[in-house]
C-alpha cells in the first residue's frame, strides 16, 4: 500500500483527534475531519462539515446509547450532533484507533465511548490506547487484549480513524506518534 492512498477520518477536535491530523500531515496522510456548524475544533485540515440532513443520517437513539454505554447521555442537541459526526468517523474508517481510558464494564470513557461501541457493533478492528494502563488494547469481539511491548498496532488499512479525549496526556501523544511511526516511518 502506498502512503498516498491512506486517509485518516478524524474529527479535529483538541486532544487526540488533532494529535491523529498532526501525525497524518506530518507523513502526508491526506485526514478527512467530520464536524459541524459551531463545533469547537483545531484542526483545518481536510474539513468536512456535516449538514442538518447528513447529521440525521448519523443519528442514534440516546435511549440506546446510554444503555449500551451503562451511562446516562442527555437529550441535548449538542451531545447528539457530536455522536453524530463520531459516527461519520468510525464508518468510513476500517480500522479504529481509540485514546481514552476502558472503563470496568468494558467500555471506553466519555462520548469517545460511543465511536468504540459502534466499531465493535460494526465487527471492524478496534484498537484504545489506555491512557491510565500506559497501553494498547486490541478488542477480540468479546474483551480487551493488552497489546504486549512488539506487538503494539500497525495501521493495516488504509481507511483509518483516529479519535479519542480530549485530555491527552503525554503517554497518549506518544502512542499516536509510535502508531504513525510503526506504520509509516
Amino acid at each position: 500500500m502506498d502512503r498516498e492512498d491512506f486517509i485518516l477520518f478524524s474529527g479535529g477536535a483538541k486532544g487526540a483527534e488533532a494529535e491523529f491530523g498532526a501525525n497524518a500531515e506530518r507523513y502526508g496522510i491526506e485526514e478527512v475531519n467530520f464536524t459541524f456548524e459551531g463545533h469547537p475544533i483545531v484542526r483545518q485540515r481536510g474539513l468536512r462539515v456535516l449538514n442538518h440532513e447528513e447529521l440525521r443520517g448519523g443519528d442514534v437513539s440516546l435511549e440506546y446509547v446510554s444503555r449500551l454505554m451503562n451511562r446516562r447521555y442527555t437529550d441535548g442537541q449538542a451531545i447528539r450532533k457530536i455522536l453524530q459526526s463520531i459516527w461519520y468517523q468510525v464508518n468510513n474508517g476500517q480500522e479504529i484507533y481509540v485514546v481514552g481510558e476502558i472503563l470496568p464494564d468494558r467500555t471506553v470513557k466519555g462520548g469517545t465511548g460511543w465511536g468504540a461501541e459502534f466499531a465493535k457493533l460494526c465487527n471492524k478492528r478496534l484498537f484504545v490506547f489506555d491512557q491510565m494502563r500506559n497501553g494498547w488494547f486490541r478488542w477480540d469481539q468479546n474483551e480487551w487484549t493488552v497489546c504486549s511491548a512488539g506487538s503494539e498496532p500497525v495501521i493495516g488499512h488504509i481507511h483509518f480513524t483516529g479519535t479519542g479525549t480530549r485530555l491527552l496526556e503525554e503517554n497518549g501523544r506518544q502512542a499516536i506518534r509510535g502508531l504513525f511511526d510503526r506504520t509509516f516511518g
